[in-house]
């Protein structure tokens, strides 16, 4: 190779790039006045905790103080507890109703009372559920036995006069009863009458009707509702009643 062709080349090759230095980012930025803003914030709320610690340890007969009254209100809000579990279950076990004043009562008031009686009888769950979107469930209770109740209420405030239950009533129950509330037992309940052809309709789908005359003895007594009932489905579990 001729020494011209060689200082040619070496005339042509460039200089090595020089290497940019890089500046921070911004989010670098960023995440150093994140990190600032924690540890302003950080150090006094450590501070103040040290503090209050501190004045605790030099006042700890305060905490015993605030110890002894949280005691003393527990203690006083589980008497209360017991005592009006206790006065329930008393008014529950002598719950009684006329047909004169399940009359007089408002719909959502007979509902409500409808599952007082269910917890006379010990369905201690039984609960309201009637209004809007209820999907024919205005009660639903599990009786000691375990099987799980959902009761339809019709109140009428006629009474025997009022309209009678009829058969499309019961076809709301008997489609959303078991299907969509799991029920073991599906009834119907009413302080007026129900139709001849509605009584078939519910004994042919193992439906239960309470009738004006079964809620009259259901209510003045003290007999469950599954005694005044015929064909209900046996016990799921054993109980000692």
């Amino acid at each position: 190779m001729s020494p011209r062709t060689r200082r040619g080349r070496a005339t042509t090759r460039r200089p090595p790039a020089r290497r940019r230095t890089r500046r921070p980012g911004r989010r670098r930025q960023r995440a150093d006045d994140r990190l600032a803003g924690l540890l302003l914030a950080v150090v006094p709320a450590v501070v103040l905790v040290v503090a209050v610690l501190q004045w605790l340890l030099a006042h700890w007969w305060i905490m015993v103080a605030v110890g002894a009254l949280a005691v003393l209100a527990g203690a006083g809000r589980l008497h209360q507890k017991q005592q009006r579990a206790r006065w329930e279950a008393v008014r529950a076990q002598g719950l009684r109703y006329g047909l004169s004043q399940l009359d007089a009562l408002h719909h959502a008031r007979f509902e409500e009372a409808v599952r007082d009686l269910m917890r006379r009888d010990g369905c201690r769950d039984a609960v309201r559920v009637g209004g809007g979107g209820d999907l024919g469930a205005d009660v639903k209770a599990t009786d000691p036995y375990g099987r799980r109740w959902v009761i339809q209420c019709k109140h009428r405030r006629n009474g025997l006069a009022g309209s009678a239950v009829g058969t499309p009533d019961l076809q709301v129950l008997n489609g959303t009863a078991r299907q969509v509330h799991g029920a073991d037992v599906a009834v119907i309940v009413t302080n007026g009458r129900v139709t001849a052809p509605a009584a078939n309709f519910a004994g042919q789908q193992r439906l239960h009707v309470v009738d004006r005359h079964t809620l009259g003895v259901w209510a003045s007594g003290s007999r469950p509702l599954w005694e005044l009932l015929r064909a209900v489905p046996p016990p799921r579990r054993p109980t000692t009643l």
